[in-house]
């Protein structure tokens, strides 16, 4: 499956984001924010000028093949000297999906040699640059976030607080337990968790979410991902009522995340009671169909209509 073209210049985010804007109905309330896809080639003086003209709101580090549509993905970070400089002095975030891709390193260590090698020299380089962490996985990506200053973030998804490893093997191979980065052992699943749900500011939402149609899924080689939006708040809260820590959970799905990136809290409110829902099997029809996160499951919180 060829991956579609990364979005790489101020024209082709907007362009990106007036077609998001063409399918939404015209009573809903909804900002896309665009990301500009970091390749080996970026221009950093375009990605100033999408900062100016208010297109761009942060840049997206995926090294090249680590993950799904990750094909134009940077092959040596220090190959972007001057669009990290660019970043630190502009103070736009830097989102990374924090991976090695050596295939000497096993794929369930690959977020902590990441952190290791990569990141930590990054941030050493670049000590005012604005960093994200995204959907996190290992109790070492934790410890960092948690002990960095207050210019490194981290994402958490549902399913890394719900799942380990094992789910991807529980009575033969579930696909629709496998993303990247892949789950990990139980002690890093409550290491995450522990830190998501403690209301630390550092820590907020980021789905992830990864909608691929059941036959891509269910493959020779199935794409990686999971598709949690349909559920994420619901399953969000379950997470946090179990750990007692519900006086947190507004400030991690709807305060930390635009503080940290310097945007104005929405005004809207979503309001969730305590009634069951059930997770269908498949959403949508034919081969468009999915297998979402928690499919045939009863989850104990319900968005209010």
């Amino acid at each position: 499956m060829r991956a579609p073209p990364p979005i790489t210049t101020v024209a082709a985010a907007e362009a990106y984001r007036d077609r998001i804007l063409d399918v939404l109905p015209e009573d809903a309330e909804f900002t896309p924010l665009m990301t500009c896809y970091l390749t080996d080639t970026i221009d950093a003086d375009e990605i100033a000028r999408g900062a100016d003209a208010g297109v761009f709101t942060a840049c997206k580090l995926y090294p090249a093949h680590a993950t799904t549509n990750s094909a134009h993905g940077v092959t040596d970070i220090r190959a972007l000297t001057e669009v990290l400089e660019t970043l630190q002095r502009i103070g736009m975030p830097l989102l990374i999906h924090g991976e090695v891709t050596d295939p000497a390193v096993d794929i369930f260590d690959r977020e902590a040699v990441f952190i290791d090698t990569i990141l930590q020299p990054l941030v050493a380089d670049y000590p005012e640059l604005k960093i994200v962490l995204e959907h996190i996985t290992t109790a070492e990506a934790a410890a960092f976030v948690t002990e960095a200053g207050p210019r490194i973030a981290a994402t958490v998804t549902p399913q890394h607080l719900i799942i380990n490893r094992n789910a991807l093997f529980e009575g033969g191979i579930r696909p629709h337990a496998y993303c990247l980065p892949v789950a990990k052992r139980e002690r890093h699943r409550l290491a995450v968790r522990r830190a998501t749900v403690s209301g630390s500011p550092k820590f907020f939402l980021g789905t992830d979410s990864a909608p691929h149609g059941k036959g891509l899924k269910e493959a020779a080689c199935g794409c990686a991902g999971i598709f949690n939006a349909p559920y994420a708040l619901e399953t969000y809260a379950q997470v946090f009522e179990e750990d007692g820590a519900l006086q947190h959970f507004e400030a991690f799905a709807s305060e930390n995340g635009p503080r940290f990136y310097g945007l104005p809290l929405n005004e809207g409110v979503v309001t969730l009671q305590r009634a069951p829902t059930d997770v269908p099997d498949l959403i949508g029809d034919g081969a468009t169909a999915v297998v979402p996160f928690h499919a045939g499951e009863t989850l104990r919180w319900r968005l209010a209509t």
